[in-house]
């Protein structure tokens, strides 16, 4: 039996884009309602303490109300928001930090740092896609998965990838299909370099010029015919193909071998080479922004010892030792500290920075301690958040007694609000930290991924505060 509730009014939007509302004691989260919207739901699951349901009729509609960009909107799942001006798609990424901060830490920083935005559409430059054979749908599928499903969605372009990525979807999707092993190719992964820009070439023509690789995971060998294809593909394109027969380690290039990947942090004078299975941001144009306000944030003194935890290929660490006398870089990766040495040799700055491989999910007061004292950390950890690292500051700080040990200045990049909150929560109230301020960085326009940043600092004496 169809249930249908009338005239819900919608108090609140979450992550995925649902509206919130209460009828009867219940929560109730609506696809595709708005803020302030009043609407009739169709009930599509109903529990206890809260139902699930679809707006299907709207007596008051909101202004933040847009037209989604995107076709495949609604079906593919890569997206959630895309029906929310993107401005509120932001002001809702911003409470929802705030909402953590507050609710699972009982923390309001001193300062409100002013969103960070960018383009809203082709910002992505690399992803990971599914590819599935599906009889029913035509035959090869290559793509995100449908909403809320293991499906793959059928999707002939993307509006948020790079448009140079956009346009080879279909193409690799028909070329995938002539190949022997169609049905034994269950994953791709592709990343665009970016070309300089300078006085002989303008960004227009930087974007066109661009490197692109695709590595295809492949569970058994291709045949001499499925090499050829391959090879015609890549000349056609002008992209590179490597190939993945194993985990990423086994990733290698196929063809032609002769390819470069870099991305650039201009304001920094740095190129910073890597390969398509190393872990980079997907939208340069606001890793950009990010690196540039984390560094200004972490206030590095030419005289200062700087920690780069969760480090990567130098993202930070790099831009850092521009300003700091020495930087050490921890990271759990051997290829990817290898990958940022090299980047430091290819800037000479090998003599300032220092690479260390660490299990950072996994390390105490005493291993922190042998690292020597450090006057400014930045880390920039994976969802999981850096509970070991901020765990062992703490232990410094209260059992040891070694305040005198800590950083002046932490600033922390997160891509969960959830731990880095959980993290503020042990920093603040145990280690005698002050959250200075925290903000949002649209890093992933339309989608639920809330990218931010907060700034931790030891109390300074009276009439001595400083801003962030």
């Amino acid at each position: 039996m169809t249930v249908i509730l009338e005239s819900l009014h919608i108090e609140s939007v979450d992550l995925e884009g649902q509206g919130l509302s209460h009828h009867e004691g219940k929560v109730i989260f609506i696809e595709n309602a708005l803020l302030g919207e009043q609407v009739d739901v169709e009930i599509t699951r109903s529990k206890a303490s809260y139902a699930k349901g679809r707006a299907i009729a709207w007596h008051r509609s909101s202004p933040q109300r847009v037209l989604p960009g995107c076709e495949f909107f609604g079906v593919c799942g890569g997206c959630a928001m895309q029906h929310i001006e993107p401005a509120a798609q932001l002001a809702i990424k911003q409470r929802v930090l705030e909402d953590n901060l507050w609710h699972l830490a009982r923390l309001k920083p001193e300062y409100v740092l002013a969103p960070l935005d960018g383009p809203a559409w082709g910002y992505r430059t690399r992803a990971r896609l599914t590819a599935r054979w599906v009889e029913k749908k035509g035959g090869m599928l290559v793509g995100f998965h449908e909403r809320k499903s293991s499906y793959v969605a059928v999707m002939n372009s993307c509006r948020v990838l790079h448009p140079r990525l956009s346009e080879l979807l279909m193409p690799m999707r028909e070329l995938l299909a002539e190949l022997t092993i169609a049905k034994r190719i269950p994953q791709l992964e592709v990343a665009l370099g970016e070309t300089a820009v300078s006085d002989d070439i303008s960004p227009s023509m930087a974007r066109e010029n661009s490197s692109i690789v695709w590595v295809i995971r492949i569970l058994e060998p291709l045949t001499v015919r499925d090499e050829e294809k391959l090879r015609a593909f890549a000349d056609r394109w002008h992209v590179q193909f490597w190939l993945q027969p194993g985990g990423p380690a086994t990733a290698s290039p196929f063809y032609p071998t002769e390819s470069r990947l870099s991305y650039y942090l201009s304001e920094f004078s740095l190129e910073m080479p890597f390969s398509p299975v190393d872990f980079t941001q997907v939208n340069p144009a606001m890793n950009q922004v990010m690196v540039r306000r984390a560094l200004g944030l972490l206030q590095a003194q030419a005289t200062d010892r700087v920690a780069d935890f969760f480090c990567g290929l130098g993202n930070f660490t790099l831009p850092a030792a521009r300003f700091a006398q020495k930087v050490v870089g921890f990271e759990g990766s051997p290829s990817l500290t290898q990958r940022a040495m090299e980047n430091a040799r290819l800037h000479q700055l090998d003599d300032r920075v220092t690479f260390l491989n660490a299990n950072l999910f996994d390390i105490d007061p005493q291993w922190l301690i042998a690292q020597g004292q450090f006057d400014r950390v930045l880390l920039d950890p994976p969802r999981e958040g850096a509970l070991a690292l901020c765990q062992a500051y703490r232990s410094i700080a209260c059992e040891l007694g070694r305040a005198d040990f800590l950083p002046k200045r932490i600033v922390y990049v997160s891509c969960n609000p959830a731990t880095l909150a959980r993290d503020a929560a042990i920093l603040v109230h145990e280690g005698g930290w002050q959250l200075k301020a925290s903000g949002v960085i649209n890093m992933f326009v339309h989608t639920a991924h809330v990218e931010s940043i907060a700034v931790f600092e030891r109390p300074q004496r009276p009439n001595n505060k400083k801003s962030p």
